[in-house]
């Protein structure tokens, strides 16, 4: 899930091609469907992002009761808008009278406090839990920002690899190489600093288990000379999210799983590794879809369509992941270099699960 903020941010309008009384405003590459004649093209004005939760207040302000998502009806959630995909709240907020959101949108503000809009947490099934302990060496995943969002993270022709994003649950293995102690964690609970405690019932230890995980990560941490691994994977299957790829998540049953990142602790600098070079053939792998000189376009295509895990084409694909082929920092994402883009068919299908 990306990081919420709720900014003031410079608005191009579009036509919408289905509706003559409503208008699309573009930011980033996130489109909103907006009334005819509310903004104009460059003019500023807030921007809630999908998974913001907003309070009863401004939701009748915004004249919205009734039609966010959630059982709250308080959350917001992708929709089409007589054909066209709307992402997002754009807004002007009776609480941001007198702001000034040029000024605001150039030093980044976020009002997410002010206005009492919160990020979604979803559920968290009881074999995805369990008892914890502290864990403050556990090598955490991080939250990957959308594209559209941060647009120019990738200069154009950049080379980049795009990887499929899957529907799962993010599962986190950190071997230390001085005790050999293993740590497992979802990335939810591993964001807290906590680590799951070993359970054959747990969704996590099963797939690291039955893979075999720790004993690779151990290999690896000697032939790095490593004092701590990161493994990354997707753990998926019927029973952990809506889209089962094909494979079982049930308790008693190996999940469903495929890596995606490796770290490592070496010289005690944090490394991101080539997980395809270290892991090919030791682990399955999320698919690889493309790579070539980045291009925006090209992205947002393949972010669409049907999975590619199974190799039956099940279900609607969730997305893609974009990483440059040489690992960089991001100036723009103050991070890692890394996007994803999530299709419109998987943001609007229905019964959808988002478990962590």
């Amino acid at each position: 899930m990306s990081t919420l903020r709720v900014t003031a941010e410079r608005l191009t309008i579009l036509e919408h091609p289905n509706a003559d009384a409503l208008e699309l405003a573009q930011v980033g590459l996130y489109r909103a469907v907006v009334a005819k004649g509310a903004y104009r093209t460059g003019e500023f004005a807030c921007y809630i992002p999908e998974q913001a939760v907003l309070p009863a207040e401004l939701i009748e302000e915004l004249g919205l009761t009734g039609r966010l998502a959630g059982g709250k009806a308080d959350r917001v959630k992708a929709v089409r808008l007589r054909g066209e995909l709307s992402q997002g709240i754009v807004c002007r907020p009776r609480a941001l009278a007198g702001v000034d959101l040029a000024r605001a949108a150039e030093q980044g503000t976020d009002f997410a406090q002010t206005l009492g809009i919160t990020k979604w947490a979803p559920p968290v099934p009881t074999m995805m839990s369990g008892d914890v302990e502290s864990a403050p060496d556990l090598l955490p995943w991080v939250d990957i920002e959308n594209l559209k969002r941060f647009p120019d993270v990738f200069e154009p022709g950049e080379p980049v690899v795009v990887t499929e994003k899957l529907h799962g649950s993010c599962c986190l293995l950190t071997f230390h190489a001085d005790t050999g102690a293993v740590q497992v964690s979802s990335k939810g609970i591993g964001a807290q600093g906590l680590a799951l405690q070993e359970d054959e019932r747990n969704l996590y230890w099963r797939a690291v288990r039955a893979h075999g995980i720790p004993q690779l990560a151990a290999r690896l941490a000697e032939r790095l000379g490593a004092s701590r691994i990161g493994i990354f994977g997707e753990v998926f299957g019927e029973g952990v999210q809506d889209l089962g790829y094909g494979a079982s998540g049930r308790t008693g049953l190996p999940p469903g799983y495929a890596a995606f990142d490796v770290s490592a602790v070496i010289d005690g600098q944090l490394r991101w590794l080539d997980a395809p070079q270290l892991l090919a053939g030791e682990l399955p792998l999320v698919p690889e879809l493309w790579r070539g000189p980045f291009d925006a376009a090209r992205v947002l295509e393949l972010a669409e369509g049907r999975e590619t895990v199974s190799g039956r084409q099940l279900h609607v694909r969730e997305g893609v992941v974009v990483r440059p082929v040489t690992e960089r920092y991001s100036w723009a994402l103050g991070g890692r270099a890394i996007v994803k883009a999530v299709g419109g068919g998987y943001l609007t299908r229905k019964g959808g699960t988002e478990y962590e």
